[in-house]
């Protein structure tokens, strides 16, 4: 049963959806234009809003839905946190379209919500406050992502938790290797920059 649900998660997270918005809208590749992820972010700076939404969504639910559907049939929050990590991997290294993916931010957000709320909220209150300040994304995200395992162990949750939302952490700062680079260098897109 759980190696099923984990192969799963894998599978769900490997939905490229951004990637499949803008093939079908304009016959392109995503990955070929922006910032080559296949997230929401840069969905939103290629197409706008209105397909940024929708795949900003359905990467959201890729990660709740496996998070959730272990801890309802399990009951363990340290196995639906490896789920977690498998739907993030999937995401950012989907088979479908060559294991080049997103970059994970919404499918843990996702996954971060239906483990433990108290972490999510607190995570997604840095993610928030860093983005809005800075309107740098890239960085609510990387220290939003950082933030989450330790508000869990902050609020006294499993250490196997803290440890898969570690992990989770380092795949995000991982993909998030160019943003960091550009905003070391003043380079770093803001929100609401257009993709050139």
């Amino acid at each position: 049963m759980k190696l099923l649900l984990a192969l799963a998660s894998y599978l769900i997270g490997s939905i490229p959806t951004g990637y499949l918005f803008v093939r079908i809208a304009e016959r392109k590749d995503i990955r070929q234009l922006g910032s080559r992820s296949t997230g929401a972010t840069n969905v939103l700076r290629v197409r706008g809003l209105k397909s940024a939404v929708p795949v900003a969504a359905i990467d959201v639910l890729k990660g709740f839905l496996p998070a959730f559907l272990a801890l309802e049939f399990l009951g363990d929050p340290v196995f639906a946190s490896a789920c977690a990590f498998f739907a993030v991997l999937g995401h950012c290294f989907p088979f479908s379209i060559g294991f080049r993916g997103g970059k994970g931010v919404a499918t843990s957000l996702g996954a971060y919500a239906a483990i433990a709320w108290r972490p999510w909220l607190a995570a997604l209150f840095v993610f928030g406050l860093t983005a809005g300040v800075s309107r740098f994304v890239s960085l609510g995200s990387i220290l939003g992502s950082i933030a989450y395992p330790f508000f869990v162990l902050a609020f006294g949750g499993p250490k196997g938790v803290f440890f898969f939302s570690l992990a989770i952490s380092a795949l995000i700062v991982l993909k998030h290797a160019g943003n960091i680079g550009r905003l070391l260098r003043g380079e770093e897109r803001k929100l609401g920059e257009k993709a050139s």
